[in-house]
């Protein structure tokens, strides 16, 4: 192979130029008389080695950005965005935005997000931490990861890939209220996906991953390599199972996806749409009184911390579910004015939600959930976000008497996200950490498997 070396120089030898660019677009918009303008610019750079069976696949390093910028005129608005960063191009972009926002139609409820919400405490949440790798690094500890998982078990007959990135950006984003502010992070991140062989010839595969803001704090290869054999030999000889109503037990990965659905539910779009099965449900009982969700946007060094959102407003932590009842929507600036509420700093997303426990691991709310289903992968897009019907495909594994017996395939989980919602039984406390829902497995009291 030969030698790819990463840039020595760090991305946040970039943050000065990047700040003077908005500075730049801000400035230009002003001159032309806009009622207000904002301006968002990212850059990346990283390194992703992919390998397979042990012999490097592709190596592809990518570094590139772009500054879009939005321009009110008596509230009408114009987008235009631009990957080149000088002056002049910089100039006509803003002249673009600023021509489109002359004849768009009237929307009293844009603009920017009020003055009095922009962040002010910027503290440094460690979620930059520069590390420089060369092709040759990533791709042995992708290859170690593969070697780990071949080398455990003859089931193992091949490996689909293994992958390792290295990934550092700087973003910042100005408007002119005057604020102005920007800030790097990195992520790095190692997967590895085993096929396996059956008695008759079939084939299973599953994978397992690691993510860090930190390059030291990722799980080792050779871990990476084994838990997605083990993953995969567990998934060996699976069978159909009649259809029936029992419990489910989401394993972590899946029950980030359930979540998913909540964030979906009481975000400001589908709300002033109607589109949500949780329409005017503020101080609702939707979950079981000791279940709560409190968002932390300020977790040192999380996959998810932020000090702002997408419009500049500061992010705080708050409860999401409050002790079973719902205590906030997911606001941002246009749809909070839309529904006449007030701007929860939602743009872009949330921030570490985590959520309460209820003192059991997995293993332990698999024996009290007794004889029922735990599911491992969810397929499909079978949810509805108006009623909240739910219906997927899942694979995963039977259990009887707090016993995992065998694994499952080619089933269907049905019910309805109010109930489900309702009837969780337990939360695991031993979190997956690595996505923006930090919570372990989640046990609810029934749903539909529809088998033979």
């Amino acid at each position: 192979m030969t030698s790819h070396q990463a840039p020595s120089a760090t991305i946040d030898s970039e943050l000065p130029a990047l700040k003077n660019a908005v500075s730049v677009a801000l400035e230009y918009a002003k001159q032309l008389g806009s009622s207000a303008a904002e301006v968002a610019i990212s850059k990346q750079q990283g390194l992703s080695v992919s390998t397979r069976n042990k012999e490097v696949e592709t190596v592809e390093f990518n570094k590139d950005g772009a500054l879009g910028i939005t321009v009110y005129r008596d509230g009408r608005k114009g987008n235009s965005s631009t990957s080149d960063l000088s002056p002049e191009a910089i100039r006509q972009a803003v002249k673009a935005a600023d021509d489109i926002a002359k004849y768009t139609s009237e929307d009293p409820f844009s603009g920017l997000a009020d003055k009095a919400l922009m962040a002010q405490d910027i503290r440094d949440l460690q979620l930059y931490h520069p590390q420089i790798l060369t092709a040759e690094e990533l791709a042995e500890i992708a290859i170690r990861s593969e070697d780990a998982c071949l080398q455990s078990d003859s089931r193992i007959k091949s490996s689909d890939g293994a992958t390792a990135n290295a990934h550092t950006s700087a973003k910042v984003y100005g408007n002119s209220h005057g604020f102005l502010n920007g800030y790097c992070s990195s992520r790095y991140s190692l997967s590895c996906v085993a096929i396996g062989e059956e008695s008759d010839g079939n084939m299973q595969r599953d994978y397992d991953y690691t993510v860090a803001r930190k390059y030291q704090d990722l799980l080792s290869p050779e871990a990476v390599g084994k838990q997605a054999a083990n993953k995969t030999l567990s998934r060996l000889d699976a069978r159909k199972i009649a259809t029936a109503k029992m419990p489910v037990l989401f394993a972590p990965e899946i029950a980030t996806g359930l979540m998913g659905h909540l964030i979906g539910a009481i975000s400001g779009s589908s709300l002033y749409r109607k589109s949500s099965f949780l329409l005017d449900s503020i101080n609702t009982q939707i979950f079981p009184e000791w279940f709560s969700i409190e968002e932390q946007p300020h977790l040192l060094g999380a996959l998810a911390s932020a000090n702002y959102d997408g419009e500049g407003v500061a992010t705080q932590s708050r409860k999401i579910i409050d002790n079973g009842s719902l205590a906030t929507y997911l606001l941002t600036s246009y749809s909070a004015r839309k529904l006449g509420l007030t701007n929860t700093g939602h743009a872009g997303g949330v921030y570490n939600w985590t959520l309460s426990h209820s003192n059991q691991t997995f293993d332990e709310l698999i024996k009290a959930m007794g004889t029922g289903l735990i599911v491992t992968e969810v397929m499909g897009q079978g949810v509805n976000g108006v009623t909240g019907d739910y219906s997927r495909g899942a694979a995963g594994f039977y259990v009887e008497n707090g016993q995992v017996l065998y694994p499952v395939e080619e089933i269907t989980i049905a019910g309805n996200l109010k109930d489900m919602f309702m009837g969780i039984q337990g939360v695991g406390k031993d979190r997956d950490l690595r996505s923006s829902i930090r919570t372990g497995g989640i046990l609810l009291s029934e749903m539909k498997i529809a088998g033979n």
